[in-house]
């Protein structure tokens, strides 16, 4: 199955039994002082322009874990289940997730969905904007609260899917797995942008920034062309790291659709990493 589909067919498929369609937006920006990522809920904006039926499944409320020492931490598998039940994922949902910011958000609610075991769920190629370019119809105005899933699905995390601290710890030098930064090349270098923590990167890191990757429009062969320039080869162990793991999820999931299968992504990204002292990083073009 692809793991994107048009806008074009998801306008045909609206109203069918089982389809839901989520919003999966968070706003984010630098704080001014670039100390910090400050975020904001999209609710307002999804109220103002939606696709015709679709759900917003809000982050900040939904999927963050904030027991836990870092931004946007993923909350036990059974606890992100019942998120996604209670905006109705199910048991034989198909569902398709869209964003209003560039992808990002899309494709993390689609690699948590993944974590789980989830199967059936595709990204909205282009997001909002590519849906609105085409002319297709929107809706405004206050959502009612969603409906639960009749049928909660069971969550069947892999393992693999989701990294820690210890786990880059233990890949940084090992042959056949690469560590990847999906920041700018700038922030990867540690000459610009928020720094998170530290400037710079994971030691050892290559980059492969998000932005490139063009809200799931690329074909596969094209993100194929960017990984290989990236030194990312198809047989690797890649696991992606950002800030906060939104931008990685992004980068996993393209490398995902190109064909790659050992995949992760490190949850706790700069964000956990930058605050330790002890741990390696680097400045510098690599």
């Amino acid at each position: 199955m692809s793991l994107t589909i048009t806008p074009a067919a998801l306008a045909a498929e609206l109203g069918a039994p089982r389809l839901v369609v989520l919003d999966g937006s968070v706003f984010q920006r630098p704080a001014p002082d670039l100390s910090t990522m400050l975020q904001d809920s999209a609710r307002a904006s999804f109220e103002k322009s939606r696709i015709p039926g679709s759900v917003h499944l809000d982050a900040l409320d939904w999927l963050w874990d904030r027991e836990r020492p870092f931004r946007f931490a993923l909350p036990a598998p059974d606890i992100a289940a019942a998120a996604f039940a209670a905006h109705g994922v199910g048991e034989g949902s198909r569902v398709v997730l869209y964003d209003r910011v560039g992808g990002n958000w899309a494709t993390r609610t689609f690699w948590t969905l993944h974590w789980l075991g989830f199967e059936d769920v595709r990204v909205l190629e282009g997001g909002l904007a590519a849906w609105k370019a085409a002319g297709l119809p929107v809706e405004s105005g206050p959502v009612a609260v969603p409906v639960p899933a009749a049928r909660p699905f069971t969550p069947r995390p892999r393992g693999g899917a989701i990294a820690d601290r210890d786990a880059v710890l233990a890949a940084l030098g090992t042959p056949g797995v690469v560590v990847v930064n999906a920041l700018s090349a700038e922030q990867h270098a540690g000459t610009g942008g928020l720094p998170y923590h530290r400037p710079g990167r994971i030691a050892g890191s290559r980059n492969l920034p998000a932005p490139l990757l063009a809200d799931g429009t690329l074909t596969a062969e094209a993100v194929t062309a960017l990984a290989e320039h990236a030194g990312i080869r198809r047989d690797d162990r890649v696991i992606a790291y950002c800030g906060g793991g939104i931008a990685a999820s992004n980068l996993a999931f393209n490398l995902l659709r190109a064909g790659w299968t050992d995949l992760a992504v490190y949850d706790g990204s700069l964000d956990e990493w930058g605050r330790d002292p002890a741990l390696p990083m680097e400045t510098g073009p690599g």
